[in-house]
């Protein structure tokens, strides 16, 4: 397939601290954000775990493969075959060639991604104190608001960020204090649904395969979205906002904003991607790498912080049930597994190692 070419980098760079201690123990919005200074204090101070006396760092900034999706979202009298073909080859060559595409004309309104933001802002800003007691003051389910990384063992282990982790199942009885959070949530987060079907089933045709899959096995009740913060950071060079990884899912549906921050690696080093107001972002998990026998890519991603601004995004995960088995035609790269299985080995990994193994977990051995 022909490659998709992107010439137009710019160079990013990530600076680094020569008082990164001192810096670190500047306080943050102490009503607001997470206790980060506290509950990392050994971290902070133990420079011998810490990944300083690094130097200046150019990453690339890039735009992401942009395509229409009005080619394939308008009935047939608006829009001509060979376009609608055209539009699936895109998806289906970016999602070989980089794991990430954007994609415009997407179906969600501006209006609603804007007030997805105000409203994703609005419960961000409330005290900590609150948001660490989601059930009880909130209406959230437990355990659903996250900060920084339990697991961490040094600085860059750690995510200088927090998030309200949100399964589809409980978002009509979600944030009943907050009205409008909770109908908002549940707009986008239907809207976003079907558009991760209608791309999936696009993805699997282009492999040959029946698409009543996804249909059967990815419901609204097993997929979930994550409303992320990433507070402003003193050494952006030295803590990420989320540390680099593979998508546990099939597929990732993101609005972020303006401020940027995400990066993936493509061909061997890391890229920045280049805000676009109005695209999406998507991209492959390691569900759809290990079900397309390696034809889509499950790129690793990071999040990188700013030392000034914080940064707001959201992500829809289409996921399947935990029985769900993962499997292909022969000759598969990977033995067969269920998603509750994978599930359990990122998590036993992640315990014993800090970090998660993944797909490589399942390869059959040649």
């Amino acid at each position: 397939m022909q490659e998709v070419m992107h010439p137009s980098f710019k160079k990013v760079q990530m600076l680094e601290s020569d008082n990164v201690i001192t810096e670190l123990n500047q306080p943050l919005n102490m009503a607001t954000d997470p206790p980060f200074h506290q509950a990392y204090k050994s971290l902070i101070e133990d420079t011998s775990n810490n990944i300083f006396g690094k130097k200046l760092v150019l990453v690339e900034e890039c735009e992401l493969p942009l395509i229409d999706l009005s080619r394939i979202l308008h009935n047939d009298n608006v829009v001509d075959e060979s376009e609608r073909e055209e539009c699936k080859e895109e998806i289906a060559r970016a999602s070989q060639q980089w794991g990430f595409f954007q994609v415009t004309n997407h179906g969600i309104s501006k209006d609603l991604l804007e007030k997805m933001r105000e409203e994703q802002v609005k419960v961000f800003k409330q005290p900590f104190d609150k948001k660490s007691k989601e059930d009880k003051f909130m209406n959230f389910p437990a355990g659903s608001y996250r900060w920084g990384t339990p697991t961490a063992t040094c600085l860059n282990q750690l995510s200088w960020s927090e998030a309200f982790h949100i399964p589809m199942a409980d978002i009509s009885a979600s944030a009943a204090a907050f009205t409008t959070l909770s109908s908002t949530l549940e707009q986008f987060a239907t809207t976003v649904a079907g558009l991760a079907r209608k791309l999936t089933a696009i993805l699997a045709e282009k492999l040959g395969c029946e698409s009543t899959f996804f249909q059967e096995n990815c419901l609204p009740s097993t997929c979930y979205l994550r409303m992320n913060r990433y507070p402003p950071c003193p050494v952006p060079s030295a803590i990420h906002g989320l540390m680099p990884h593979t998508d546990s899912d099939f597929l990732t549906i993101l609005h972020q904003d303006e401020v940027g921050g995400l990066q993936l690696v493509k061909d061997g080093k890391w890229i920045a991607v280049k805000p676009n107001p109005e695209a999406l972002i998507v991209n492959i998990g390691d569900l759809f790498q290990a079900w397309s026998n390696d034809v889509y890519k499950s790129v690793e991603h990071r999040v990188v912080t700013n030392p000034s601004t914080e940064r707001f995004s959201i992500a829809y995960f289409f996921c399947p049930s935990y029985d769900t088995v993962i499997q292909n035609s022969e000759p598969s790269n990977y033995r067969k597994f269920s998603f509750r299985e994978f599930r359990l080995q990122v998590q036993e990994d992640v315990q014993k190692y800090g970090h998660k193994v993944g797909l490589p977990r399942f390869l059959i051995s040649h």
